[in-house]
């Protein structure tokens, strides 16, 4: 065996530190398992925290409705002004609502209104847990005899799953909405007819694989928000590290999502 071969050859130390890191991702795997397990033991029975619910609600859903909206529009006009060359070339720009309203509502406003709530709120509850870990507060409401991962978790994972299907099912129309002002401006079209064009190529299965993928992308965001802050740990950097890896976690898994539900009702198409 010459020298070349002997170099590439893996080392204990790279062999031993290979087998630490599967084993510590097949333990994440399993941790991340039971809090979902245990998510659903809890919040199916009383005490029911319907205003904390409510809250958490308004915080994910209120609060991001300004840059949701703002987000959509750009992106309906944007996509409609990128598609119309494309089209022209072959005389079908009459065809734009249809894409438009296809692009839209089956895979953009679901996938960016997740990417959205993924940033600004699943960092912020990463970061609120984990600040409330970290000074001790969690380990304070369960002496007092207080569930802090009902009222705390339960309610947040619940505020994501309601709220990301308003929110997405929101920007789909801000969005059509922003398609429709570029092609009036350049192809004078009126906006029931506009509508009439939308619509005419949607199904029921593009609703519903729609609204399936929000509720999934929302259900994830709060989990991965949750988990990463109630298990903070090392003070004022756990928090920090708790709110980035809620945000990475989260649009990592939501795309893996994305792809897989495609796929799923694709088979239905």
């Amino acid at each position: 065996m010459d020298n070349n071969d002997t170099a590439i050859e893996p080392t204990p130390q790279q062999g031993s530190a290979f087998k630490r890191w599967l084993i510590s991702v097949f333990i994440d795997l399993y941790k991340v398992s039971m809090f979902v397990v245990r998510f659903f033991k809890e919040v199916f029975f009383p005490p029911y925290e319907v205003k904390e619910v409510m809250k958490q609600c308004y915080e994910v859903g209120v609060r991001s409705l300004t840059i949701v909206s703002v987000t959509a529009f750009i992106i309906g006009v944007i996509f409609t002004k990128q598609s119309r060359p494309s089209l022209s070339e072959f005389g079908a720009t009459s065809w734009l609502p249809r894409l438009v309203s296809i692009a839209i509502m089956r895979a953009l406003a679901p996938l960016i209104t997740a990417i959205i709530v993924a940033g600004k709120v699943g960092s912020s509850i990463g970061a609120e847990l984990g600040s409330m870990r970290v000074t001790e507060q969690i380990d304070a409401m369960e002496v007092s005899g207080t569930k802090p991962f009902k009222y705390l978790v339960c309610t947040r994972i619940l505020a994501t799953t309601i709220t990301v299907p308003i929110l997405a099912t929101y920007a789909g129309f801000i969005a059509l909405i922003g398609g429709y002002v570029n092609v009036a401006q350049n192809e004078g079209t009126t906006y029931t007819a506009f509508m009439e064009q939308v619509f005419e190529p949607l199904g029921f299965i593009d609703f519903t694989s729609s609204l399936a993928k929000s509720i999934v992308f929302g259900f994830t965001i709060g989990v991965v928000g949750c988990y990463q802050g109630y298990f903070s740990t090392k003070g004022t950097e756990g928090v920090g590290k708790a709110a980035n890896m809620a945000v990475v976690t989260a649009m990592f898994i939501v795309f893996i999502e994305e792809v897989i539900i495609v796929q799923i009702f694709g088979w239905w198409r």
